[in-house]
């Protein structure tokens, strides 16, 4: 956390009372104090040891707390600046005793006002370093509050903002403000002060200091009391003046608590709280409820509402608008509204979406005109209006102004798409196709087919159109690369003309440059893959003197080959760059690397190289200390070593005796540090350390089922700054969201119900868990048995449109409360589910209930699923079976694609692939792509010899998981895919994820080519061709990366190919290789190899030691003989 504004640590002071029940009143109490009685057992200080302190000569905490109040006065004043930095420090290591709250008021009284301001003011500065308890917050709290009371004039903003903002006590206990401020006896008056001037630094404040400063102006304004909730009769700005921007945080049921209906529609009527909540972001409830005051009757004219709460409108609120005036809220949603500000893919979520559907039932007039007008408030035509209710005529010329929506559904987009084809319209040039804009997505992958090259790329080349593809599905971009690379002969034109949003569909082998001069100002321009700018790296840097010039894109392609061939000193001078341009690579390509820069030596100056290099070194490698080290180590990027790569092990056994951790307990400080390393502690540390870990905890990617034991251990025994689980509330889920996928039922049971479900409306939507995660959250608010259900849906419940954009639509429903209202759901209302399905299943169901959706659509399409239903599949895969699948109407490559993008296990997707093909369709480039690595397997032997090279060579698989047989096979087919290119450096790049079905004759041809190839590579290649390599071949292929092999010489196979060879000629690679065959010794072998095995060789060689006698002896009796 950064330091504190001046003046907010006071503040948090102020509002971190603890209550009675924790700390006791005591702490806040104004009871003036006896210095007689309070100083008499006290040793007396002398002005002598306090000019010593002062002069540096003595520590501060030679003294007690008590002897620095019991001082006088005037000596105190000698004091510098930083003593309460020191005083604090020495105060933190120690517990308080019931006398400190009585030595804080003593101390601070006696103090000089600018003094005590100026020596806060430096404290705040430097506040981090000291970690003082709630306890010590709410003694200094005690003294200091007195003290400010004691100025002239406190009531008066110019007297109370400089306490406020030069440097009070930057302190953050828990929020609690009730019981302090109550003994303290602050006015409404005092506190509406203390608010305005935390609202004039509300927005330099973090999220959790402002959310902990809320938590205690709440608590002020709903303590019992006479008085206590502060309205006055005399204004209705309460919201303004005693919440100000605070009220982003206040849920409805806090709203609840400030006042009735009847007042907070008063509030939310004032003119200056309207203003305040047309600068604030609410939270989706309370923006919904504060909008519903407004609506509600006597409803405020819509025009005077805030741009902002339009988009919470409920549809009663623009039922009976005129059609003026609904054109004009068309009008401002489409300026105001989250979803609507330009930026390409922008969602429509369930609450706007259900503002505009409102809307345009209002307007029956669908002419061009009005069409055009609507601007984004055209997301909320339902599919059914377009398909039935708007003449094809209109929408041909309202298109100009539709294609340049932001974020239409598929769905409706393919409507639109589909009924101006149908009607006529024809896309005969680049013109034609440019003017669909945003509605490009509703082409299926016929019609891309069908368009001829030229118009494909004139349309590309128009102005604005470029950006529009960017949303496309991978397989329709992938037709439109296909169709520009059809009519381009030559990479460099390719890459000039593909725009930014179609960079990534390019295949690799079409990037491969050969004898032709790539051009870099377009290299750098586009957002290449890894591997990608792996194709042609070779080529840029033999060709670039200042690799400065190189983008951050082109410099990930980064190749051992490549760099092998410019020399270490150039090396070091490329891997600096990376450092400058932050350039992620991977675990190979670092390891490479690595080996490059530290050819001539260890470099002594580590932190100009790629921070990720480190992940690869030990403390002994660094030049600096061993804590810097982990420093940075801590700030690499952790991905590039897998979970269980025994590295990220060594090095937190390194990091934690660097930092002289002992125990099983981890400092904040050292776990600072630790960084991500925080991610690999055992059990017992995160036991041990208790809540202290947990924020550093929430970083983590995922944990191992240990971890997440101790974690529930921790979380559940409320011995954390969050409390016990019964006390959570929903900014307690936010903080923890990322903890929620770990808590596990018996801790979600302990949640109030009402916290979860204000986390739902309010939190998860914007949260970073998967559907599957928030489902877990949803099952513990159903409940727990469920009743028969009635002879039909409760009115209450019937599914309409309202109900389908209600986000927590899955909460309203019991699974037999949702079977029997599918069942009677209206036709319209029907239409409507179906055309938004991707976005109902996108809702956390719990399983029962997902059950009961494929029920419903397993009966609504008997004879298989339509396109759009099969790439919304996702939730609903595990109640699907093969058999089903084999009714599809799998039609092209794009539909494979779609389904297969759903990533069903592997028995779905084999029957997708199978019914794909029985339909007689071909395993071109897109169905590959969509196959991929991860279903590349499933493939069987005809399928794979079906496979046409020049589909191959467009495709991206990587089959090293495979069986022995498919990596031969498909290896066969990739030489031929690549054949025109296998005198090019990028050849290697190409072949390399196929190498695993190599024969020994195509290896002994590579070792001949620099190709670097990694050991992890090396150790996947055919068992059969990799015992028939020897030693030169083998360093020939491995090249940077032999000394590595000596790594593998225990394990198979470089065991068993170890043993194949002379150990004089295994000496001559001189990187320590043994497990040869000694001089002397015969080897006998058994070659015969399994052909479509991939297992480990077993011994397959018997060797013997003859004497030299023996021998002797043995042909001498065979020639006498």
């Amino acid at each position: 956390m950064s330091p504190l504004l001046p003046g907010l640590g006071f503040l948090l002071l102020l509002l971190g009372c603890q209550g009675a029940a924790a700390a006791g009143t005591e702490l806040c109490s104004s009871s003036p104090v006896n210095e007689s009685a309070v100083c008499a057992s006290v040793p007396s200080a002398s002005q002598e040891q306090l000019l010593e302190v002062a002069r540096g000569q003595r520590s501060p905490c030679s003294l007690s707390f008590g002897q620095l109040a019991c001082a006088q006065g005037p000596w105190l004043q000698d004091l510098q600046d930083d003593f309460l930095l020191s005083l604090f420090s020495c105060l933190a290591s120690k517990p308080s005793t019931a006398l400190d709250p009585e030595y804080s008021i003593l101390f601070f009284s006696k103090y000089d006002a600018r003094k005590l301001l100026a020596s806060l003011s430096l404290f705040s500065q430097q506040s981090p370093q000291v970690a003082l308890s709630q306890e010590w917050s709410l003694v200094l709290l005690s003294g200091l509050w007195e003290r400010m009371l004691r100025e002239p004039g406190v009531g008066s903003p110019a007297v109370l903002l400089p306490w406020l903002r030069q440097g009070l006590l930057p302190l953050l206990p828990h929020p609690r403000l009730g019981p302090c401020l109550r003994a303290k006896r602050v006015s409404c008056q005092m506190f509406q002060l203390l608010v305005a001037a935390l609202d004039g630094v509300y927005s330099q404040l973090s999220v959790e200091e402002q959310r902990n400063l809320y938590s205690g102006i709440k608590q002020f304004l709903t303590q019992p009391g006479p008085g206590q909730s502060c309205h006055s009769p005399n204004s209705t700005a309460w919201f303004r003046n005693f919440l100000g921007s605070f009220l982003e945080h206040a849920t409805v049921e806090d709203l609840q608590l400030f006042g009735d209906e009847a007042t907070l529609q008063k509030f939310a009527r004032d003119p200056e709280n309207v203003e305040l909540v047309g600068n604030l972001t609410l939270l989706r409830e309370t923006a919904q409820y504060y909008t519903l005051l407004l609506t509600s009757a006597p409803a405020l004219p819509l025009a005077s509402l805030p741009d902002r709460l339009l988009c919470y409108l409920s549809p009663g609120a623009v039922a009976n608008l005129s059609r003026e005036e609904a054109l004009g809220v068309a009008q401002r949603l489409g300026r105001s509204c989250p979803w609507s500000r330009g930026m390409p893919g922008a969602s429509l979520a369930p609450q706007e979406l259900q503002v505009a559907s409102s809307l345009l039932r209002s307007l029956d007039d669908s002419s061009p005109a009005m069409l055009a007008a609507l601007g984004q408030a055209a997301l909320g035509l339902s599919v059914s209006r377009i398909q039935e209710n708007i003449p094809e005529e209109h929408l041909e010329a309202a298109l100009p102004a539709l294609g340049r929506v932001q974020g239409w559904r598929a769905e409706q987009a393919r409507a639109v798409v589909n009924k101006l084809l149908s009607s006529g319209y024809q896309i005969l040039d680049g013109q034609s196709l440019a003017q669909l804009g945003t509605l490009v997505g509703g082409l299926n992958s016929s019609t891309l087919w069908s368009l001829s090259p030229e118009v494909v790329l004139e349309a590309l080349q128009l102005p604005g159109f470029a950006q529009h593809v960017d949303t496309l599905p991978s397989a329709l971009k992938r037709i439109l690369v296909e169709k520009v690379s059809s009519r381009v002969g030559h990479p460099a034109e390719l890459v000039k003309l593909i725009p930014s949003a179609l960079a990534s569909s390019i295949p690799k082998s079409l990037l491969v440059f050969g004898e032709e001069k790539p051009n870099l100002q377009d290299l750098n321009s586009k957002p290449w893959s890894r591997e990608q700018a792996a194709m042609f790296f070779s080529d840029v840097v033999k060709a670039e003197p200042d690799f400065n010039r190189l983008s951050q894109s082109v410099l990930q392609g980064f190749t051992c080959a490549a760099a092998s061939t410019v020399g270490a000193e150039r090396v070091q001078e490329l891997a600096r760059v990376m450092r400058k341009k932050k350039v992620r690579l991977g675990q190979d390509q670092l390891s490479c690397l690595l080996r490059m820069v530290t050819l001539q030596g260890t470099p002594q100056d580590w932190d100009t190289y790629p921070q990720d290099l480190l992940l690869f070194l030990s403390p002994s490698d660094y030049a600096g200390n061993c804590s810097q080290f982990f420093t940075n180590v801590g700030k690499a990027n952790e991905d590039v070593l897998p979970r269980e790569a025994p590295q990220r092990q060594q090095l937190l056994l390194e990091a934690l005796e660097c930092l002289g951790v002992s125990g099983t307990q981890i400092s904040k400080g050292n776990a600072e540090i630790l960084g991500w390393l925080v991610c690999e502690l055992g059990e017992e540390y995160i036991r041990s350390s208790g809540g202290s870990l947990l924020k550093d905890l929430s970083q983590c990617g995922s944990f191992l089922p240990e971890q997440e034991e101790a974690i529930r251990d921790v979380l559940s025994s409320g011995n954390t700054t969050f409390g016990p689980p019964a006390a959570w509330s929903a900014f307690t889920l936010s903080e923890l969201s990322r903890f929620i996928p770990v808590l596990g039922p018996s801790i979600l049971q302990q949640i109030p119900k009402k916290a979860l479900t204000t986390w739902l409306r309010n939190f998860a939507w914007d949260s970073h868990l998967s559907r599957e995660e928030l489902a877990t959250v949803v099952g513990e608010l159903l409940p727990r048995r469920h009743k028969r259900a009635e002879a039909g849906c409760p009115a209450e419940l019937e599914i309409t449109e309202a109900m389908m954009n209600n986000d927590l639509m899955n909460v309203a429903y019991t699974p037999e409360q949702l079977r029997a209202c599918l069942r009677n759901i209206s036709k319209e209302n029907q239409l409507y589910l179906e055309s938004h399905l991707s976005d109902v299943l996108a809702y956390p169901f719990s399983n029962p209930q997902l059950a009961v959706l494929k029920d419903y659509l397993h009966e609504r399409y008997p004879d298989g699923y339509p396109d759009s239903v099969l790439s919304a599949m996702g939730p609903l895969l595990p109640w699907l079976s093969p058999e089903e699948i084999s009714s599809w109407r799998m039609s092209s490559a794009a539909t494979l694609a779609a389904f297969l993008g759903t990533r069903p296990p592997d028995s779905l997707a084999s029957a997708a692939i199978k019914r794909y093909l029985e339909l007689g369709n071909a395993l071109n480039a897109t169905a590959l792509d969509a196959i991929g690595t991860t279903y590349v397997c499933l493939l069987n032997a005809t399928q794979l010899k079906a496979i046409d090279p020049s589909s191959l060579k467009l495709a991206s698989l990587d089959p090293s998981a495979c069986s022995q047989e498919t990596k031969n096979l498909l290896y066969q087919k990739a030489k031929e895919a690549f054949s025109d290119q296998h005198r090019l450096p990028a050849y290697y790049e190409l072949i390399l994820p196929y190498l695993g079905g190599a024969p020994a004759a195509d290896l002994k041809v590579l070792s001949k080519d620099d190709v670097n190839m990694n050991v992890s590579t090396f150790v996947t290649l055919r068992r059969d061709s990799l015992m028939l390599l020897t030693p030169r071949e083998v360093q020939g292929l491995l090249g940077v990366h032999l000394p590595e092999l000596a790594q593998w010489q225990s394990r198979a196979p470089v065991r068993n190919w170890l043993a194949r060879q002379k150990q004089s000629e295994l000496d001559k690679l001189q990187v320590g290789l043994t497990g040869g065959v000694q001089e002397g010794y015969i080897n006998l072998v058994t070659p015969k190899f399994p052909e479509t095995s991939s297992a480990p060789l077993g011994s397959m060689a018997t060797v013997f030691h003859l004497l030299p006698a023996l021998l002797l002896s043995f042909l001498t009796v065979s020639i006498l003989s």
